[in-house]
């Protein structure tokens, strides 16, 4: 990236422009989540590029060629490959598991709040930055970085090509408990030690011989008029589910209603719902609890502006869902939308079997590139998952062979531009980590 370097001064108050147009409206509504948020993302400098999305899709955006009012003309982009439907926010911390439609146990990409239809190299330059400060935060060489991403797009590009090609689907495999392996496995297996049970002791309790949300642990009582308006957005959303979705007439039934609000990097804002439902039987221990989120604007949707694109959606949580059904495989049969006090909702289950990806214990370089080869390959299923030739997608050809085709155009530039970027950008975080730091320790920044 041949971002121009900016002093210190100049490039902070740069950051708290482009997080004031990001967060301000929330921040404003709920300074006291911010500050969690905020002070979470000053840890480190991988943090720090996890909750700034918004920062990185900036810089990209000032970078990106001009004249043609598009990234048309950026090496790898035409007018296919600028309209993939992309995660939006994909970092080497943005994969875990997932009990898929099917019954199967899958790692891959989670969190879709910023997926949105732009370049398939946008996804694949933010992961290869956050590869190269996973590398450098565990005291890697820029030779040992640069193999790493190198990696990466070695097995993406074999991925994509293998997709493009007609492989069978047995032949390009998700990553599930029969074909991961080391540390992928280690997560999958972790996930498989979860049950349903052990969630629904973690949040709620039995009381009268019927189940109820606990109190305590981040959980807010309800009024009387705030439950109906849920209830309310509850049936609308149950207009929006699939035809996959339980039959079972009592599945839906409403046993309890809580308040809840946003923990972890980037989670700050409104609050959000959960629902405990009676699920698949009468039985106690197949209660389901959905979670009733607002959707948020995606930052890839400030420097693509296609009125087409932005046409297709009714709100952001309505976007939100759309893109998760898209981007994957057998998604959560629970995943609807709605609307609550006019804004756009997105609800899905909150999951028995989610575990995240932890790079704390990942620190063999050889277990790192594996781990990272796997990514790869699985953005590559991602970006392949999300297109929709019926003519009804913003997304209408197959994308995995309108990328195959754009890199086979220049198949030597693509690792390279992928290394080279990964450690100037990399770079740029470090320093912007520190620039925002400094920031919150001088009370520069609103609401802290």
């Amino acid at each position: 990236m041949s971002a121009p370097q900016l002093d210190d001064e100049h490039r902070g108050e740069e950051i708290l422009a482009v997080f004031d147009t990001a967060f301000g409206e929330q921040l404003a509504a709920d300074p006291a989540a911010f500050r969690v948020t905020f002070r979470r993302m000053a840890a480190s400098a991988f943090a720090f590029h996890r909750g700034a999305a918004c920062l990185f899709h900036h810089d990209l955006d000032r970078e990106a060629p001009r004249g043609t009012g598009s990234a048309h003309h950026a090496p790898y982009l035409d007018e296919r490959t600028s309209r993939v439907w992309i995660h939006g926010d994909l970092h080497a911390g943005s994969f875990g598991t997932r009990m898929d439609a099917t019954g199967r146990l899958v790692l891959g990409v989670n969190d879709f709040d910023e997926a949105y239809v732009g370049p398939f190299t946008w996804d694949l330059k933010r992961l290869a930055a956050s590869v190269a400060l996973i590398g450098y935060a565990k005291a890697l060489s820029d030779e040992q970085i640069s193999g790493l991403v190198r990696g990466c797009a070695a097995a993406y590009r074999a991925r994509i090509h293998a997709l493009a090609t007609g492989a069978a689907s047995d032949e390009v495999p998700p990553l599930t408990l029969d074909t991961a392996e080391g540390p992928l496995l280690d997560v999958l297996r972790d996930a498989r030690s979860l049950t349903r049970s052990g969630l629904l002791d973690s949040m709620t309790e039995i009381r009268d011989f019927e189940r109820r949300f606990a109190p305590g642990a981040g959980s807010v009582e309800l009024d009387a008029a705030t439950r109906y308006k849920v209830l309310d957005a509850f049936d609308g959303y149950l207009e929006t589910l699939p035809e996959s979705s339980p039959t079972r007439p009592d599945s839906y039934r409403v046993k309890d209603i809580m308040g809840r609000r946003g923990i972890g990097i980037g989670s700050a804002g409104p609050p959000s719902y959960d629902i405990l439902l009676e699920g698949a039987s009468d039985a106690l221990e197949n209660d389901v609890v959905i979670r009733v989120r607002q959707g948020r604007t995606p930052a890839v949707s400030r420097h693509v502006t296609d009125p087409a694109i932005r046409d297709r959606f009714r709100h952001e949580g309505h976007r939100t869902v759309i893109s998760q059904r898209a981007l994957q495989a057998h998604a959560d049969p629970w995943l609807g939308w709605t609307e609550l006090d006019g804004a756009g909702r997105f609800v899905a289950e909150v999951s028995p079997y989610a575990v995240d990806l932890d790079w704390d214990d990942i620190d063999d370089p050889e277990e790192i590139a594996g781990v990272v080869a796997d990514l790869g390959r699985a953005t590559a299923t991602l970006h392949a998952a999300a297109d929709d030739r019926s003519g009804k997608s913003p997304v209408p050809f197959s994308t995995e062979r309108a990328i195959d085709a754009a890199i086979a155009a220049d198949e030597e530039g693509f690792a390279p531009l992928l290394v080279d970027f990964a450690h100037s950008y990399g770079a740029r975080a470090r320093a912007d980590h520190q620039i925002f730091a400094g920031l919150i320790r001088n009370g520069r920044v609103p609401g802290l």
